[in-house]
C-alpha cells in the first residue's frame, strides 16, 4: 500500500483501473469489465473462460468468437488463456466523445451450441487531452470610463475529455486592472469572466495584454492558453442583452438544408454605432460549426449540412452579440435532433447453414443472426416473421438475436430447397422492413425405395427367337438422388425344368431390359415367371419386386407328324386292301396325323394330292378318312397309289405327305393270282424301267434254277448220311422260315406271315408287316394267321454245307422284288 501511495496520481489511477478490469457483474447472461483508453494492443481486458465456467482452451474448441454490429473490433479473444484483449489502440473521445460513461457492447457466440453472451467494456478516461481554445488571440474594447467590477465574458477553452482530466480552473496573468472570476454555468461548464479591477485610463494605457489559460485535472496537469488584447476605448458601458438567457429548439432530422430554426436576439442600451449588435458563432473544435449558419446582422440561424440522430442526438451553439465598440454578450442555443423513422432495420447474419438432412428433427438450428435499427424508441423496436406454410419458426434470443429452426421433419422430395425470406419490420410510421434471404438445400437420405409403375408385367416373345434378343423392359423410379436414386436390376434365383432360370433370361443391371439367353420353344414351355428386384445404391439399400410374367408365342415350327399309317423303318411302302365288291364310301384307311404347334398352326387339313387312278379315291378335308369315291371295276389296276397331304393352318403353312398302296382284291391269294394277268405299264416313263426289270428278273431266275439243280444234287447224294433229315421227312427242312428256295415256297410265305408287303425296287430287301387281330380290313383270319409255317420247324444241315446255305438266305428278297418289280408295286 505504501509503494501505491508513493507512485504519481496518473500512475495510481492506471493501475487501478488494471486491478479492477476483471471486475464483471453477471446480470441475465452479461458479462462487464473496464479498461483504461490508449492502452497497448493485446493488454488483458477479462478471463472470459473463466467468467464462463470453462478451461481457456474450451472457449477454442467450442468455437468462441466476438460478433459486433458495424464496427471494427475493439477487442479480440486469446485461445490460450481465454482472456479478453484489446485489438487496437482505444479512443474514448472519438468512441464517446463528451459522454460519461463510455460503453462498448459486443457479443460473444459459441459455435457448437450457437450460445450468446453479452460483454460490456467500460472505457476509462485518461488525461491524454489538454484545453484548447477556440481562438488563439481575442480582442476586447472597454471604454475608459468603465467603472471597477466590470463583467467580460471570455471565450471558454474545450478538453475532450472527461471527469478529473476536463477543464478544471482558469488562470490569468498577472496584471493592475484586471482579474479573472470563473461561473460555473447550469450545464455544468465553467464560463470565465474578465472583471476589470481598477479604473482604466486610456492616455495611460490604451492596450492591455493579458495571457488566459485552461488547466484540466489530469496527472501529469495539461493546460492551454489564449491570448487577450484588451483595447480601451471611451464612452461604451452597455453591452448587449439577449431576450432568453439560453434558448432550446427541436428539429426533425429529416430537415431540410437551409431551413431557418431559429432567429436569436440581443439588444443595447446605447445608442448609434454603440448600439449595433452583430452576432458571432463562436468556433468550437466540434462539428457543430459546421451543422448550422449565423447570420450576423439578423442572428437567424440555418442549417447547412443533413441532420442525423444516430450520429448526435443534440447540439449546443454558443452564440456571441457584440456592439459596434466592442462589448459582447454569450448565449448557448440547444437544438434538440428528434428522431424520424428514416431507417430501415439491418440484418446481421451470426451464423447459417446452407443444407441440412432432410430426417433432421424438428428444432434443427438452421441459421442465428441479429437485427438491429439505428432509430430509436418505437421507431426501433423491431418484429421478425416468415412466411406461412414454411416448416420454420423465429425463436427470439438476447440482445434482438434470432434463431431460425425447423418446427417438423422435412422431406427432400416434396422440396428439396428453401428459399426463406426472413422479414424484419420497425414499429414507425410509416413503418420500414427489410428482408434477408437464406438459402437452404435439404440434403437427401435414403428413406424411398425404388418403385415400379405397375405391380406386374407382362411379355410376349415369339417361339425360335434368336438368343440374345431383347425380351422386355423394365423401370424403377426412386425419388431420392445421387447415389440413393441409382437403381439396379437383377433376377430372383429360380428354376425352370431342373434348370436355373439365369440359364433362360438375364438382364441389364442399369437399364432393366430382359434378354433370351437362348432359343425358346412353345413346345418346351409356354411360359415364364420371373421376379425383377430393382434396388437403389444408398446405405443401406432398399429395393422391390415386381413380377413379370413372358409368354412365349408358338411359331408355326413344326411340320404334321403322321401317325398312321406309320411307314417301316427300312423305307418300304405298306399297302392297304380295298375289296372289289365295294360301295362308295367304303373306309379304306385313315391318316392320322398331329401337329406339335397349338392353335391354328395345329388345324390339319387332310386332301388328295396324288392318285393313280382319280376320282376312285376321296379323302375327308378334317377326318383324313380315305373312302372309294365309286365303285371298283373290273379294268381298275390291282394296285392303287395314293399320295395324301396333310396341311396345317400357319403363317406359311407347313405340309407333310404321305403315300398309301392299296391292293383292290378281296384276298391275298387272290393278288398273287391276279399277279400274271397284271399287264404292263403303258406309262412310257416306265419302259425303260421295265426292261432293266426284265433282264434283272430273268438273270435271277437262271442263277436260282442253277443253284436249285445242284443243290437237289448234293442232297441226293448225301442222303444215306442225313439221318437228321430223315426224321424231318423233307427236304428243305433245314432252311430257316425268312430263307427258302421256290416260287411255291414265295407263295405259301406270302400266304402264311402276308398281310401287308411292303415291296421295293431294291432287290436286297423287303419288308413284312404283320397282321394283328383286331386289325381293320384284314384279309386273312385269325386263323389263317396262327397256321403253322412248313418252314417253321429248324433243319439241320451237314457242317461242310453251312456255308452254301447262308448264301441263300437272300433268295426270298429277291423272289419279292422279283414279283414287285414285275406287277409295279413299288
Amino acid at each position: 500500500m505504501a509503494a501505491l501511495l508513493n507512485l504519481p496520481h496518473r500512475g495510481r489511477f492506471v493501475l487501478l483501473c488494471l486491478l479492477w478490469v476483471a471486475l464483471w457483474k453477471v446480470g441475465a447472461g452479461q458479462m462487464r469489465y473496464s479498461v483504461p483508453e490508449e492502452i497497448e494492443k493485446g493488454s488483458f481486458v477479462g478471463s472470459v473462460a473463466k467468467d464462463l465456467g470453462l478451461e481457456p482452451l474450451a472457449l477454442a474448441e467450442r468455437g468462441a468468437r466476438i460478433v459486433s454490429r458495424g464496427r471494427t473490433h475493439l477487442f479480440a479473444l486469446n485461445p490460450r488463456n481465454g482472456s479478453l484483449v484489446t485489438a487496437d489502440r482505444i479512443d474514448r473521445e472519438e468512441l464517446c466523445a463528451q459522454s460519461a460513461r463510455c460503453l462498448v457492447s459486443f457479443n460473444i457466440l459459441l459455435e457448437d451450441k450457437l450460445s450468446i453472451y453479452s460483454v460490456e467494456v467500460e472505457i476509462k478516461d485518461i488525461n491524454d487531452n489538454a484545453p484548447r481554445f477556440g481562438v488563439e488571440e481575442v480582442e476586447l474594447k472597454i471604454s475608459e470610463t468603465t467603472t471597477p467590477g466590470f463583467r467580460i465574458p471570455l471565450k471558454s477553452a474545450h478538453d475532450a475529455d472527461v471527469g478529473e482530466n476536463t477543464l478544471q480552473k482558469y488562470e490569468i496573468n498577472s496584471n493592475d486592472h484586471f482579474s479573472l472570476d470563473v461561473r460555473s454555468g447550469v450545464d455544468g461548464n465553467k464560463y470565465p469572466e474578465l472583471v476589470l479591477g481598477r479604473a482604466l485610463d486610456r492616455e495611460e494605457e490604451a492596450v492591455h495584454y493579458l495571457v488566459l489559460k485552461a488547466l484540466d485535472g489530469g496527472d501529469p496537469i495539461r493546460s492551454g492558453t489564449s491570448r487577450i488584447r484588451v483595447t480601451v476605448l471611451d464612452v461604451n458601458d452597455n453591452a448587449p442583452v439577449f431576450t432568453q438567457p439560453e434558448y432550446r429548439v427541436s428539429v426533425p432530422e429529416n430537415t431540410p438544408v437551409g431551413t431557418r430554426i431559429l432567429t436569436v436576439t440581443a439588444t443595447d442600451a446605447d445608442e448609434g454605432y454603440n448600439a449595433q449588435v452583430t452576432y458571432f458563432l463562436e468556433k468550437n473544435p466540434e462539428e457543430t460549426s459546421e451543422v448550422f449558419e449565423l447570420k450576423s446582422s439578423s442572428g437567424e440561424i440555418t442549417i447547412t449540412k443533413s441532420l442525423d440522430y444516430e450520429d448526435a442526438k443534440f447540439h449546443e451553439i454558443d452564440i456571441e452579440a457584440q456592439d459596434g465598440p466592442g462589448l459582447l454578450t454569450r448565449m448557448k442555443v440547444t437544438v434538440t435532433v428528434l428522431d424520424v423513422n428514416d431507417n430501415v432495420p439491418e440484418f446481421y447474419m451470426t451464423s447459417a447453414t446452407s443444407s441440412v438432412p432432410e430426417d433432421s428433427p424438428p428444432g434443427t438450428i438452421i441459421a442465428l443472426f441479429n437485427v438491429h435499427d439505428r432509430d430509436s424508441g418505437q421507431n426501433a423496436f423491431i418484429t421478425c416473421s416468415l412466411p406461412e406454410n414454411l416448416p420454420f419458426k423465429l425463436e427470439r434470443s438476447v440482445d434482438n438475436y434470432h434463431r431460425l429452426v425447423t418446427t417438423r421433419v422435412l422431406d427432400r422430395e416434396q422440396f428439396s430447397s428453401y428459399n426463406i425470406t426472413v422479414t424484419a419490420k420497425d414499429g414507425g410510421s410509416p413503418s420500414l422492413s427489410t428482408n434477408a434471404y437464406i438459402l437452404l438445400q435439404v440434403t437427401d437420405i435414403n428413406d424411398n425405395p425404388p418403385t415400379f409403375p405397375h405391380t406386374s408385367y407382362s411379355a410376349y416373345i415369339p417361339e425360335n427367337n434368336p438368343r440374345g434378343a431383347s425380351i422386355f423392359s423394365v423401370m424403377a423410379r426412386d425419388p431420392d438422388s445421387n447415389d440413393n436414386a441409382h437403381v439396379t436390376y437383377s433376377l430372383a434365383e429360380d428354376t425352370l425344368q431342373s434348370a436355373p432360370l439365369s440359364a433362360y433370361v438375364s438382364i441389364n443391371s442399369d437399364t432393366g431390359v430382359l434378354y433370351a439367353l437362348r432359343s425358346f420353344d412353345y413346345e418346351q414351355f409356354c411360359e415364364l415367371q420371373l421376379w425383377v428386384t430393382a434396388q437403389d445404391g444408398g446405405n443401406p439399400p432398399l429395393s422391390t419386386n415386381v413380377s413379370v410374367s413372358i409368354f412365349v408365342l408358338d411359331q408355326n415350327d413344326n411340320t404334321p407328324e403322321i401317325l398312321y399309317p406309320a411307314l417301316p423303318t427300312d423305307g418300304s411302302t405298306g399297302v392297304e386292301l380295298a375289296p372289289r365288291s365295294a360301295e362308295p364310301g367304303y373306309l379304306v384307311t385313315k391318316v392320322v396325323a398331329v401337329d406339335r404347334d397349338s392353335g391354328q398352326n395345329a388345324w390339319l387339313s387332310y386332301r388328295l394330292l396324288k392318285a393313280s387312278e382319280p376320282g376312285l379315291f376321296a379323302v375327308g378335308l378334317h377326318t383324313g378318312e380315305v373312302r372309294t369315291a365309286r365303285a371298283l371295276l373290273d379294268r381298275d389296276a390291282l394296285k392303287q397309289s395314293l399320295v395324301v397331304a396333310v396341311q396345317d393352318h400357319g403363317q406359311p403353312p407347313l405340309s407333310a405327305t404321305v403315300t398309301l398302296t392299296v391292293a383292290v382284291a378281296d384276298s391275298i391269294p387272290d393278288i398273287l393270282t391276279d399277279l400274271g394277268s397284271l399287264k404292263p405299264s403303258v406309262d412310257p416313263d416306265d419302259s425303260g424301267l421295265t426292261l432293266y426289270l426284265v433282264v434283272a428278273v430273268a438273270a435271277v431266275s437262271c442263277v436260282f434254277l442253277a443253284f436249285v439243280i445242284v443243290l437237289l444234287a448234293l442232297r441226293l447224294r448225301r442222303w444215306h448220311v442225313s439221318h437228321l433229315l430223315q426224321a424231318s421227312g423233307s427236304g428243305l427242312a433245314g432252311v430257316p422260315a425268312s430263307q427258302f428256295v421256290g416260287v411255291d415256297g414265295v407263295r405259301a410265305f406270302l400266304q402264311t406271315y402276308s398281310h401287308e408287303v411292303s415291296l421295293t425296287a431294291d432287290s436286297r430287301g423287303s419288308h413284312v408287316i404283320f397282321p394283328q387281330p383286331n386289325y381293320a380290313d384284314t384279309l386273312i383270319s385269325q386263323e389263317s394267321c396262327e397256321k403253322k409255317d412248313f418252314l417253321s420247324e429248324p433243319q439241320f444241315l451237314p457242317e461242310d454245307k453251312q456255308e452254301t446255305f447262308s448264301q441263300v438266305n437272300s433268295l426270298p428278297n429277291i423272289a419279292v422284288s422279283y414279283f414287285a418289280k414285275r406287277h409295279k408295286f413299288t
